[in-house]
């Protein structure tokens, strides 16, 4: 359950690198927010956004130019936060000849465990990743799915209190996407923290309870999902046909919007109660109604309108960051 408590407490963060004969690159600008207890918190932003030089910076990677990052109140930096964290990199890399047991064997042996507690934590993990059959399978015998799971098995062997995951559902299939968001889920269910960043809308919206939008380095909003969608900023459109419509007579004739199309007139207004006006005159007046539809306002849309015009798409050519 998502409660108040502050779980990631980030404030005036800001990065830059050195970009050659050009000077410093500003990759983060003055980053300011909150991730609460057991909430899963999308991150939002295309290509070369600063998504992962935020994790970088998060996991104490890279030295911020200034800022601070604090888990559960204690510096990002100190020893204790780093022991609560679980990290999933957007290209991990393993190696090829190890099982996928072995694998997770070896991490686990890095956070002194014993025999028996390694043996039944890659059991659990292999299992809990759908990947009990393939434990005894060399990971370069994997799939690029198969290797995901590995990935999210590993940033769990370590039973993290945080886990960061950076763009875990990149090159999933549809039902390898369904996977690692149920995972997301159940590591929530189990009291977790997740920040997870993606560019693609539909998983964020799917299971986050927010999302921030990232763009050019800078943190333009954070959106709430609930909120998002029970969203009062809709769009009335109605369609009616039989004769001429006036709508002289109604109030508001500003946010009103009509179309004429043959023998049909199509009104559209961002105010429900002129759009009942709308339907009163339309009755009264005689015509006939063909449709009446409302479209609320998208997460996608609110994302458009946030990064704006500079956001890069997915796919676009620069660096990463």
């Amino acid at each position: 359950m998502v409660t108040d408590s502050v779980a990631i407490n980030i404030k005036g963060l800001s990065k830059s690198f050195s970009n050659g004969w050009l000077g410093k690159k500003q990759v983060i600008r003055d980053l300011d927010f909150q991730i609460r207890d057991n909430e899963v918190f999308g991150y939002l932003g295309g290509n070369g956004a600063g998504k992962t030089t935020t994790f970088k910076l998060m996991l104490d990677l890279i030295r911020p130019d200034k800022g601070d990052i604090s888990f559960w109140g204690g510096a990002a930096k100190d020893r204790t936060s780093r022991a609560m964290i679980g990290y999933l990199p957007e290209q991990p890399y393993f190696y090829a000849y190890l099982t996928g047991a072995e694998a997770l064997d070896f991490y686990a042996s890095l956070f002194d465990l014993t025999g028996a507690e390694r043996k039944k934590r890659v059991n659990h993990l292999l299992d809990l990743v759908g990947l009990a059959h393939a434990g005894d399978t060399q990971l370069r015998k994997f799939s690029r799915g198969m290797l995901q799971r590995i990935g999210i098995a590993q940033a769990l062997v370590n039973d993290p209190k945080l886990l960061i995951l950076d763009e875990p559902m990149s090159g999933l299939d549809p039902m390898g996407r369904k996977s690692m968001r149920d995972i997301i889920l159940s590591c929530r269910d189990q009291g977790k923290t997740i920040i997870f960043s993606s560019h693609i809308i539909s998983d964020v919206e799917m299971i986050c309870d927010r999302a921030g939008i990232l763009a050019n380095g800078e943190l333009k909003s954070i959106i709430t999902m609930d909120d998002a969608m029970s969203s009062q900023d809709s769009t009335w459109e109605i369609t009616c046909q039989g004769g001429r419509l006036d709508l002289s007579g109604i109030e508001g004739q500003s946010s009103i919007k009509q179309v004429v199309r043959g023998n049909r007139h199509i009104i559209s207004t961002g105010d429900k109660e002129i759009a009942d006006r709308v339907m009163a005159e339309i009755n009264r007046q005689g015509l006939v109604l063909v449709s009446f539809s409302t479209a609320r306002k998208s997460i996608e849309d609110i994302y458009i309108k946030s990064a704006g015009q500079n956001t890069r798409p997915a796919g676009s050519q620069q660096d990463e960051y």
